[in-house]
Order: structure tokens, then sequence, then C-alpha cells
């Protein structure tokens, strides 16, 4: 059952979703969500008209450990953080889908009883609908027309997955309205994935949308890529004294295609040297004991990119294991470790295509020097150009944040929320499944 758009307006203003919001965002955005929601709710009610609706989120994330390492069966310790997607819906009783997100002109239009891949839509929201509703559909599961208003809040091109977090949203949306909200987390993020891969265009692993769906802090282990599996570490950076923050730098991501695809080639290179297909399950001392073969086979970047992919997982896994001791200081001192890997070992903070640009290392210097032993800071996500993070104490963040937002700009300093499970549909007192 949906209640209607004019039940959440009332309860919106009632403060009776305060708690979620409190839950869902950091103190300071109260206002602003409160605001936010209510206007989504309204300009879905002027658009489609009064009655039922359904309220659905899907989070971003953030990587916090294992840096290219989900592409040759690694670990992963990755997070949902509040920048979310948010989206009003309610079916249309037709085949077609349509969507209006704000802050986008052109209205999202696709017929769901045509699900082949568009060559003329690559690249486009609306091949990942259509791609999301056809991994779905391939899986048994209901689809229909539905109209929606969107408001997304994960910044584009900031590392946080945007893309991962709509493609979620809209498997959830078709999940709540058409399948009693059966969709679980894992089917979320593969029709996702094969969205992006398929329909959308861009290659790209799992961990992105499982991260986006699972939410929470999740230690993922690709060794089975098909069904990665997934711990949840239990633990809270509220309390510790430190804020988990990004910096965008605003480097450009256009034509670093061929940096991101060499390191897993490369890594793959080097571990067929070693009699493996993929670099899981080799040890360092093995590379080393046979290190002019790698070179050979790999060159010296390729050995020491497996070099860093062994050791890196091997850090992800210890992190996981120490968040769920609470245990922030050896945390931390493993977060220093893996930005120094990645630095000097996998190489992915200055681009080929583009040598002389170089805001990656440009914003781990002027972080280092800022906070002079305190805290840490690595690069997250790709590389080669977007976003650092760091973990600044609480009494030095508004220093750091106008530091560094001197260098990159108003706004590239974001302060994150780790969001927890149980929030993927906002609901009201007496709603249940649709």
């Amino acid at each position: 059952m949906m209640l209607d758009t004019s039940a959440y307006v009332e309860a919106l203003l009632r403060g009776d979703l305060d708690p979620v919001l409190a839950e869902l965002y950091r103190p300071e955005e109260k206002a602003a969500q409160l605001t936010r929601y209510l206007d989504l709710v309204s300009r879905f009610e002027q658009w489609i008209g009064p009655g039922p609706v359904a309220l659905v989120v899907a989070p971003g994330r953030t990587e916090l450990g294992g840096n290219h390492t989900d592409h040759n069966l690694g670990v992963v310790l990755a997070a949902a953080v509040h920048f979310d997607c948010l989206a009003a819906a309610r079916p249309n009783n037709g085949s077609v889908v349509r969507i209006r997100s704000k802050g986008f002109d052109e209205e999202i239009l696709v017929d769901l009883d045509d699900l082949a891949p568009r060559p003329g839509d690559e690249g486009t929201p609306m091949a990942l609908v259509r791609g999301v509703a056809a991994e779905l559909a391939a899986n048994g599961r209901r689809i229909a027309g539905f109209d929606a208003r969107v408001d997304g809040t994960v910044p584009m091109g900031a590392g946080l997955s945007s893309s991962a977090a709509f493609e979620v949203l809209i498997g959830r949306i078709f999940s709540e309205l058409f399948n009693e909200g059966q969709c679980p987390p894992l089917e979320l993020a593969v029709a996702g994935r094969g969205a992006e891969n398929t329909h959308f265009g861009k290659p790209c692993g799992l961990m992105d949308q499982l991260s986006c769906a699972a939410q929470g802090i999740l230690s993922i282990d690709f060794a089975d890529p098909a069904q990665p599996a997934m711990t949840r570490v239990g633990f809270d950076f509220e309390g510790t004294g430190y804020r988990l923050t990004v910096v965008d730098t605003g480097g450009s991501h256009a034509d670093l295609t061929p940096d991101y695809a060499a390191i897993p080639e490369e890594m793959r290179r080097a571990a067929r040297a070693l009699g493996q297909e993929n670099a899981r399950g080799l040890t360092v001392d093995a590379v080393l004991s046979h290190i002019g073969r790698v070179r050979e086979a790999a060159g010296d970047r390729g050995a020491l990119r497996l070099i860093h992919f062994i050791e890196e997982t091997n850090r992800a896994v210890e992190q996981a294991r120490v968040l769920s001791r609470g245990r922030m200081a050896p945390f931390l001192d493993l977060v220093r470790r893996s930005g120094d890997s990645s630095w000097r070992l996998l190489q992915n903070c200055i681009s080929a295509v583009d040598p002389l640009s170089q805001p990656i290392p440009i914003a781990l210097i002027l972080t280092e020097r800022f906070l002079r032993g305190m805290g840490a800071y690595r690069i997250q996500g790709g590389g080669f150009a977007g976003t650092i993070q760091a973990y600044v104490p609480e009494k030095r963040l508004a220093a750091y944040t106008v530091f560094m937002e001197e260098v990159f700009g108003p706004g590239s300093v974001m302060s994150l929320k780790v969001r927890r499970p149980g929030f993927e549909r906002i609901r009201l007192q007496g709603e249940g499944r649709t």
C-alpha cells in the first residue's frame, strides 16, 4: 500500500520524519533536506497529480580500502554515504517509464516494450533505465511503466558513484512498485552493472553498484566475481573525533580510459608470468623470486602494480578487521599505507596522457602539510584525476575546508556520513508493501 502525496507533506511538516532525516543526513543538513523532500513531493504532485506515491532512495558510495583490487579478484572495503538519489514514484498503468530529474531539462522516456540495447542511447540515462529493466526482466521480475521525480545530490565526477546510485535507484523503484520490494542488493547491483556494461557502453566492475545497493560499511571479496562475498563491518566514524572527507580536485576524467584499462591488464600480464590468469593468491615473495620473468612479461610498472594488488588486498582485509574491533588508530595507519602504495606502486595519481596536470598529488601534498601527522589521506577510486580522501580531526575540519577550497574551489571539500542499511524506502506509519 502506498500513501498519498498529501500524507507525506503533512508528515514532513509535522516533523514525523525528522528521526529518519537525522539518521540519513548530517545534523547541519536537516533544514535543507526537509525542504528538498517537500519540494520533490510537491513537484511530483504538480506534474502527475495527487494520489499514492512511493519515496525510494539510493546512496552514493566511497572506497575505504582496496584501490584497484576488485578487477583481479581481490578484496575491497567500501561504504555507502549520505549523498543520495531520491525519487517519488508511482505506477502509471502503462509500459513507459517517465522520469524528470531536478537540474535536467530533458525528460527521460523509455518504452519497456523494447528492451534491446540502442546504440544511439549509449552514454545516456535512457540506456541505464532500459538496461536495468532488461536485466530485471531477464531474472523473471515484473517490470511496468512508472512516473518518477528524481532529486540527486551525489556529485557527478567526484568519485562517489552518481551513476551507480541512479542505476540502483531505478532497480529499487521496479522492486518496490512491482515486486513487493523483494529484489535483494546483489540482484540490483548486477542489474546496474549489466545496464552500464551492455546498454550504457561503459566497462565497470560490481563494487560501486553493490556498495550503493547493500549500504553500510562492506568488506567485499571478489574471489567469485559472479557471487562476491559481502561482510558487514559494524563501525561508526561519527564518534571517533575524525571526519571522513573527500576533496574533488576538479581534474577531468576525459581521455583517461587508457590509463584505467592499463592497470588490470598489466596486473594480469604480470600474474600470467607466474602461471595465473589473475593476481589473486600470489605472494610478494613469489613476485620478487621471479622478478626478472615478471618484468619481461609486464614491464617494471606491471611488476610494481602486481605488488600493490597483493599488499592492498591484504590491507583491505586488515582494515575491515581493525574497524570491526573499533580500532581507529591502526585503521588510519593502514589508510596512509594504502595511499603511499597507490602513489609509488600502483601509480594512479598522475596521468601519462597529461603529465603536467597533477591535481591529485597537489591535493595529497597539501593535505599532508596541513595535517602534520594527524589523521590520514589517500587517493580514492580510479585515480589519475578526481578525488582524494582524508580523515580530518573534527577540530581542524573548518580550517582544512577553507585551506583546500582556496585551491580547488568552493564546495570541493565534502564531509561524508556513512549510510546505514534499512532506509531504502521512506515509509510512514501504516504504509506497507505495494
